[in-house]
């Protein structure tokens, strides 16, 4: 059900109220068409307007934007200098008019009803911020591959906007639809945070007596990382900032984030250990056979130069988020 028609923020004609869609772009001449065509295309009833907070591109994302802005006036630019995505996010809820703010980012495609579901459940729950699925979509076979890994357990862990689940109250969700009031109240996200900003925002409305919400009802396409050394990166700062989240929230560290730092440290001591005493390379053995029947299970229905590919994608994905995390420096944190 729509909210309220006497919300001086409500579409009169509808009852459903205003939207605000917040981006943070960066180098995203690949994947931004798709994104704004996605919202402006939302089954919505309700006024929407658009804010692109741009950073510094080196592609063609300049241009991208300017043909969106020309050809719909509900679509407008912000500049990012820094083209940190905190920064981005901030610059562009500042830029914004409206009491619903939807965070998409440059590489993520809406589903037709996306908008309308978030928030009618954002009213329905009495939520702070509302999310669904990340639905990882790859086009070639190392994107499919990576896609395969992060809709998995064994690539992710448990995490419900990964693998799904029920709906319910949750740490975190994937991008997010916010109440303005619960932005406001938190401050936004802490431009500390080049990385798990949205993770530890969500930590701060929960502390503040919000609620954050998980539902399976949503969902949104994700495109993965085109390459192993931009997958690596993604990830190595995934770990490097979840540990500065960690220490800076004490009591927000769980098992799911120790697996791969844990990883890291027990394949690479057997095989330091295995030069001097064999049993011990089984150890990295038992990994790499884990990874290879474990992405081969995970990749079923996929063409060959897939499955291949799958094993390399979630090794990648473990090495690299469990070294950011054990090199994250102390000097991080605040």
């Amino acid at each position: 059900m729509p909210m309220s028609a006497d919300s001086p923020r409500a579409t009169p004609a509808s009852g459903w109220p205003a939207v605000s869609v917040i981006m943070p772009v960066l180098n995203e001449e690949r994947h931004l068409r798709a994104a704004v065509a996605g919202i402006l295309a939302q089954e919505y009833s309700g006024v929407l307007e658009v804010v692109l907070a741009i950073g510094p591109c080196t592609d063609r994302t300049d241009e991208v934007a300017a043909a969106l802005t020309a050809a719909d006036p509900r679509v407008r630019v912000v500049p990012n200098p820094s083209g940190r995505t905190p920064d981005a996010l901030n610059a562009a809820i500042a830029a914004s008019t409206y009491d619903i703010v939807v965070r998409v980012d440059g590489h993520a495609e809406l589903s037709p009803g996306y908008i309308a579901t978030a928030v009618r459940v954002l009213d329905e729950v009495g939520a702070d911020n509302v999310g669904g699925i990340m639905d990882a979509q790859g086009t070639t076979a190392f994107e499919r591959a990576v896609a395969c890994a992060m809709k998995s357990r064994i690539g992710v862990g448990n995490a419900a906007f990964h693998v799904g689940g029920e709906a319910g109250p949750a740490p975190t969700v994937y991008l997010g639809v916010f109440r303005r009031s619960a932005l406001d109240r938190v401050g936004g996200y802490d431009p500390h945070f080049a990385r798990a900003q949205d993770w530890e925002m969500n930590h701060r409305i929960i502390t503040t007596g919000g609620l954050v919400w998980f539902t399976p009802d949503l969902q949104v396409t994700y495109r993965p990382r085109p390459d192993v050394t931009a997958l690596a990166k993604q990830y190595f700062h995934y770990g490097r900032w979840r540990r500065v989240v960690a220490r800076s929230h004490e009591g927000t560290m769980s098992l799911r984030y120790l697996a791969p730092p844990a990883m890291v440290l027990g394949v690479g001591l057997g095989a330091v250990v295995g030069v001097s005493w064999r049993p011990a390379w089984l150890v990295p053995l038992a990994y790499a056979a884990g990874i290879l029947v474990g992405g081969m299970v995970i990749s079923r229905g996929e063409g060959a130069a897939t499955r291949l590919r799958v094993p390399a994608a979630l090794a990648t994905m473990h090495w690299s988020w469990g070294l950011g995390f054990l090199s994250s420096p102390r000097d991080l944190v605040r």
